[in-house]
C-alpha cells in the first residue's frame, strides 16, 4: 500500500488534485518533443506513463523506491521500469536515448550539474530532454524535501552550460490555477506567523520533515473545506506553457544537443 506524501501529489486525494493536475500538465506538455527510446527519470506512480508510452518506441522508467516500481510492473506488464539511485546513471551507455524526460526531480538531486552532464551523455545527437522543476519565485514556504529552488536564470545558467540548446518556459495557469494558489499563500502565511524566529530556513532538513507533511496535509484539506469545487474542478487544461518562465509555477525547458 502506497504512503502518500504532500511531496508525491497522488491522483487518489482529492485535496491533491490541483498539485496532480499541475504535474500532469507537464507530461501534457512534452508530448510533441516525444519520439524514438525515451527514459524516464523518477517516474514516480507513473502519472504520465499512458500519455507517453505510445509516442515511444521503446520507454524505460526510473525511479530510487523499490515499492513503487514493484508497483507499476505490476499495472503496467512488459513496461520496463527500474529501480536507480542517480546520479551517475550506472549501465546507461553514451547516447542511448532519443528523448528523456524528469519531472520534480533535479531540485532532489545533490549533484544537479552531474546529473544535467549524464543526461546529455545518454542523448543520442539530436535528442532532447525535458525538465520540470519548481520556480523558486513563486514557492510558499521551504520544502525540506529539497535539495534547493532555483529561479528561472539559475536554471537557464546550468542547463546552458552543459546543452547545446535551451529553451526554457514555464507551466503557468488560468484564474481558476492563480485564485487557487493566491489561497494557498494566504493559508500558509498564517501558520508561517509562528516561525518568528524563521526556524524553516534554520533548521535541518531532516528535522522539518515531519512538521512540513503534517502542516501541509493539513493546509491542503483545509483549502479543500473551504473552496470545495474550485480543488476539484481544476485540471491540467487550466495550467497553461508560458513564453516566460519568470510566469510559470514551475520551469519546463526544452534541453537539446547537437545533431
Amino acid at each position: 500500500m502506497a504512503t502518500y506524501t504532500t511531496e508525491i501529489a497522488s491522483d487518489k486525494l482529492v485535496s491533491d488534485n490541483p498539485i496532480h493536475q499541475r504535474l500532469l500538465k507537464a507530461y501534457i506538455a512534452a508530448k510533441p518533443f516525444i519520439s524514438g527510446d525515451l527514459l524516464e527519470v523518477g517516474c514516480g506512480e507513473g502519472r504520465g506513463v499512458e500519455e507517453l508510452l505510445p509516442l515511444s518506441e521503446s520507454y524505460i522508467g526510473l525511479d530510487k523506491i523499490g515499492e513503487i516500481i514493484e508497483m507499476l510492473q505490476k499495472r503496467f506488464s512488459g513496461v520496463d521500469f527500474r529501480q536507480a539511485v542517480i546520479p551517475p546513471f550506472v549501465g546507461f551507455e553514451d547516447n542511448s536515448f532519443d528523448t528523456i524526460v524528469s519531472f520534480q526531480v533535479i531540485e532532489h538531486i545533490p549533484d544537479d550539474k552531474l546529473f544535467l552532464q549524464e543526461i546529455y551523455r545518454m542523448l543520442k545527437p539530436g535528442g532532447k530532454a525535458i525538465i520540470s522543476t519548481p520556480n523558486i519565485t513563486h514557492t510558499l514556504s521551504r520544502n525540506p524535501w529539497h535539495e534547493r529552488e532555483y529561479t528561472p536564470q539559475e536554471l537557464i545558467d546550468l542547463a546552458s552550460g552543459i546543452f547545446d540548446t535551451v529553451q526554457a518556459n514555464g507551466i503557468g495557469g488560468n484564474e481558476k490555477v492563480w485564485a487557487y494558489h493566491e489561497a494557498n499563500r494566504k493559508s500558509v502565511q498564517k501558520i508561517m506567523r509562528f516561525d518568528i524566529f524563521d526556524l524553516q530556513y534554520k533548521l535541518p532538513a531532516a528535522i522539518l520533515r515531519m512538521p512540513y507533511e503534517i502542516l501541509n496535509r493539513m493546509n491542503r484539506n483545509k483549502l479543500h473545506k473551504q473552496q470545495g469545487n474550485s480543488v476539484v474542478d481544476i485540471s491540467h487544461e487550466d495550467y497553461l506553457v508560458v513564453d516566460d518562465p519568470k510566469k510559470g509555477l514551475d520551469l519546463f525547458y526544452v534541453l537539446g544537443k547537437r545533431a
